[in-house]
């Protein structure tokens, strides 16, 4: 097995470079945050800079069926990249 490091696929100048670190070190998200923690019940919420992340660089690329955005999550290595390997459920994403 060789391990991968997913945030070393992305690489520096493209488009998911600069939506990454926009995402991670420039957007405040706390208004998202806020609602993120249901540790109440249910089932654990998904990052919410993760959906973000995949929902505009899905539209970025015209993948705009949410079964067709969790069909790149599992398979394409920049959805890979850009959601930390996890896939949210199309439900999670619509």
């Amino acid at each position: 097995m060789v391990v991968v490091n997913f945030e070393e696929q992305i690489r520096p100048g493209t488009f998911e470079f600069v939506l990454h670190h926009l995402i991670e070190d420039k957007l405040d998200l706390s208004a998202f945050y806020d609602k993120y923690k249901n540790d109440t019940g249910g089932r654990s919420a998904y990052n919410p800079s993760i959906l973000l992340k995949i929902i505009l660089y899905a539209y970025y690329k015209g993948v705009r069926s949410s079964r067709d955005i969790e069909w790149e999550c599992q398979n394409n290595i920049m959805f890979k990249a850009l959601t930390c390997d996890t896939t949210p459920h199309f439900t999670s994403i619509a």
